[in-house]
């Protein structure tokens, strides 16, 4: 069953892409990622009491709304790159987010990066120079293009503190509970620029409408299959599995919208998601964790 969760997980990310430039025809990006966290919300809870767990709210706890203000902007920043861009541009976001949590463990917390951590990273900063390359001339680096990697880009820091908040509340907490937590204060933040942000677009078809309701169902579910899939499965198994979602999402990108799809942006993704798997967790993770964690507990939100 493991593999089963971890396989649910991977192919629920690889659709994320297709599913926003469908929902994108109908709504705009506020909108969207309004819906994928509220509906995503009521799945989880629905989920959570037909395995028969309670809902239990947490906001007590720093890091919940640190994972949550980082998921939100994580989320907006990449249905609006969606939105403009190609469908499979959100691929930039997870190594983006792989190099920023070495330097978090290099700056802050004063770990030594291995050889092998240096080279992971600079195998993912290589693969995304090479898809904003993507065989361009040089001088064009900096074109209209630029622009939408610089979102994703930005999208990645949004990543990065939700992957801390789950890394350091997983310990002691259950992952519904967690995810149940960190979604609902994201869909709460997400609804303050809804009335001045919503825009529709009046395309209200049954691709873009189920694309909303498919999104929330993958916000709300994905990261609880792969938790339990974790559980169950060899760490390095999983890594390399999830990390597939990458060259699954480009290949959907072709087949369903017909992205120009080069071996420019098939070798950058090849590159870094090898440098993923390389690095199989950020150096210094576990410590990491235990002295975040303590650091939160210490200056916690007031009871």
């Amino acid at each position: 069953m493991g593999y089963l969760f971890l396989l649910l997980a991977t192919l629920s990310w690889s659709f994320v892409g297709i599913l926003v430039k469908a929902a994108s025809t109908m709504v705009d990006s506020t909108t969207i990622t309004f819906a994928r966290f509220s509906i995503g919300v009521v799945f989880l809870g629905l989920f959570l009491l037909l395995k028969g767990k309670g809902l239990r709210l947490q906001f007590r706890l720093r890091w919940i709304w640190l994972g949550a203000l980082g998921k939100a902007l994580n989320n907006y920043l990449e249905n609006i790159g969606l939105s403009i861009g190609y469908s499979y541009g959100y691929i930039l976001v997870s190594p983006v987010s792989t190099v920023l949590l070495l330097l978090v463990s290099y700056f802050l917390l004063k770990e030594r990066i291995s050889v092998r951590g240096r080279i992971a990273a600079a195998m993912c900063v290589a693969g995304v120079f090479v898809i904003s390359w993507n065989g361009k001339p040089l001088g064009d680096l900096f074109g209209a293009d630029s622009l939408t990697t610089l979102i994703f880009l930005i999208s990645g820091v949004g990543a990065t503190f939700h992957v801390l908040s789950q890394n350091l509340l997983a310990k002691d907490m259950e992952p519904g509970e967690m995810n149940f937590s960190v979604f609902f204060w994201a869909s709460l933040v997400m609804m303050v620029p809804l009335p001045w942000q919503f825009e529709f677009h009046g395309n209200a078809s049954i691709s873009s409408v189920g694309a909303l309701v498919l999104l929330g169902l993958i916000t709300g579910i994905s990261f609880y299959w792969f938790s339990l899939g974790l559980a169950k499965v060899p760490f390095s198994v999983a890594v390399i599995l999830s990390n597939s979602s990458v060259l699954f999402a480009i290949l959907w990108s072709f087949l369903i919208y017909r992205d120009p799809i080069t071996t420019y942006i098939v070798g950058g993704a090849t590159l870094f998601t090898a440098g993923m798997v390389v690095l199989n967790l950020p150096v210094g993770h576990k410590r990491i964790r235990r002295q975040v964690r303590s650091e939160s507990e210490d200056k916690s939100l007031p009871k």
